[in-house]
């Protein structure tokens, strides 16, 4: 996570290199990667000396590949005029980014591809040291990451000879623990931790990073911060959409696997970690794994009682009837995957002991929003007996990820009038309101970072295992045991009435999905 604006400099270009992305002509590369590297090139954050090769397998020419990119890029303009932001390509940024931009066909498994690729890189030589610094995007399927990783270093191209050479890693990592522990080590075999960047781009987004200034840079946030003051927290990740084309992919993973040992655990150890001695990568990251080594593990007799998983059936979203999940194309008509997960957790240390952690996300859900709320103690009710008041309503700090970032903090005031009553009122802060906040796709600050060497917003190793070890006990029970309950909701609600149970168990319910009235 870059400084420098915190200490009053502008940031600064990365250094000179080439970054190879590695399925190219994907998705992922035309609504993410080049919106990133186009927004990073207006900030005038790429270098003089950068320049993009992209991989894959389909025949296309560099001016083709250009074009294709281009139209994607005007598209994403397009759309982002669409919410009220009114911009227009700028032609120069993109003409100076598309002339470094250079594309052949390979397979990714065929050692000759490698082959090409290192003549390539030699070619985009301008000064040996700096263009031995080389970024490799794999914007391609989990079973292709060690096959790539290996042959990068049969190639001699993973070696930092001169310069560097690092390796950005899409999730998942791993689809179970043993997986993700035979991930890590096939990388690991040919790399040493500090040249694998694995990247969750929730962790791009700049509330997730304000996490740590909120919590550490105010002196009323950080001594409440713990179990003596906080009555629970609420993590939530829900999405409006379906499973759309993943149908596939959705049958052999589910939203547990898909969701909670990443963006969920990665939200999570943000808000529970203990302060760093600074703000160095490793120092933060080894913070954050002593989180996730502290939550309780969830056995199998559990597992019903702390767990809720949930399938959408068909509804009506925006006036429109909306598939059940059975109805998706690529899934099986009796298919257990489940599309929504709450779970409750408990973090087994000093600041936390107590304090449970409810965690939920889901598919086809009334409203697309991603928030952490902190539900703070009641304050005691004694003084207000003889009063109007009917009861103390507790403080809450809601920190808020998407659709709009920014943070609301609600407290109580007295309703003007002879009687003593009090009222909920909320203070909001927008990040768009106060910084001018540019729209992003999250990817900008990772890349940029990853160039610059920063690994602070990256996953290590021993936080993704750490993260499967809490998933997979449940992951093994629910394969184990049918018959725990699959429940339904309707697509457009707000989710299963079981995971409401889940919190009214415990005296609580969930933060709405929907905006309080």
């Amino acid at each position: 996570m870059n400084d420098s604006a915190e200490s009053g400099d502008s940031p600064h270009e990365a250094p000179p290199c080439t970054m190879v992305i590695f399925g190219a002509a994907g998705d992922l590369t035309k609504r993410l990667l080049m919106p990133a590297l186009y927004n990073l090139m207006r900030a005038k954050l790429l270098p003089d000396d950068f320049s993009l090769i992209g991989v894959a397998r389909g025949a296309m020419s560099t001016a083709q590949f250009r074009a294709t990119l281009a139209e994607a890029m005007h598209d994403f303009i397009a759309h982002r005029s669409g919410s009220d932001h009114g911009d227009k390509l700028d032609e120069a940024a993109w003409s100076r980014l598309s002339e470094r931009i250079e594309y052949f066909a390979g397979e990714l498994t065929d050692a000759s591809t490698y082959e090409h690729l290192g003549h390539v890189l030699k070619r985009k030589c301008v000064r040996q040291d700096d263009a031995a610094n080389c970024l490799f995007y794999l914007a391609v399927g989990a079973s292709l990451f060690s096959p790539i990783v290996g042959r990068l270093a049969q190639a001699g191209l993973a070696q930092e000879t001169h310069g560097w050479r690092r390796i950005i890693v899409e999730k998942p990592f791993g689809s179970d623990l043993a997986s993700a522990k035979k991930l890590n080590a096939d990388l690991l075999r040919v790399l040493n931790e500090k040249q694998i960047f694995r990247i969750d781009h929730y962790l791009g987004k700049e509330t997730v990073q304000n996490m740590m200034v909120l919590r550490f840079a105010n002196g009323m946030f950080e001594p409440l911060w713990n179990r003596d003051h906080i009555d629970n927290i609420q993590i939530t990740v829900a999405e409006t959409v379906g499973v759309e084309r993943r149908g596939k992919f959705y049958e052999t993973t589910g939203a547990l696997r898909d969701m909670v040992p990443n963006h969920l655990f990665q939200l999570l150890s943000f808000v529970a970690m203990e302060p760093p001695s600074n703000f160095d990568a490793d120092h933060v990251r080894s913070e954050k794994v002593k989180v996730l080594d502290a939550i309780q593990r969830i056995t199998a007799p559990d597992v019903a009682s702390a767990c809720v998983r949930g399938q959408y059936r068909g509804g009506v979203m925006g006036g429109r009837r909306a598939n059940g999940y059975l109805e998706e194309s690529d899934v099986s008509r009796t298919s257990k995957v489940e599309t929504y997960v709450a779970l409750k957790l408990l973090i087994d240390n000093w600041r936390w002991a107590g304090v449970p952690f409810y965690l939920r996300t889901g598919k086809s859900l009334a409203r697309r929003a991603s928030k952490v709320v902190v539900q703070f103690k009641r304050a005691p009710f004694a003084m207000f007996r003889e009063t109007s008041v009917g009861e103390m309503r507790s403080n809450r700090l809601v920190i808020h990820l998407q659709p709009n970032e920014g943070v609301s903090l609600q407290f109580g005031a007295k309703i003007p009038g002879p009687l003593v009553r009090v009222g909920g009122v909320q203070m909001d802060f927008n990040y768009i309101d106060y910084f001018d906040a540019k729209p992003s796709t999250g990817y900008e600050t990772l890349i940029y970072d990853c160039m610059l060497g920063d690994a602070t917003l990256f996953q290590r190793a021993d936080s993704v295992e750490s993260a499967w070890s809490v998933v997979q006990p449940i992951v093994d029970t629910w394969s184990a045991q049918p018959d725990i309950p699959l429940a339904t909701y309707e697509a457009g609600s707000s989710g299963p009435a079981l995971a409401d149970d889940l919190l009214a168990r415990d005296g609580r319910r969930w933060f709405p999905l929907e905006p309080v009235s």
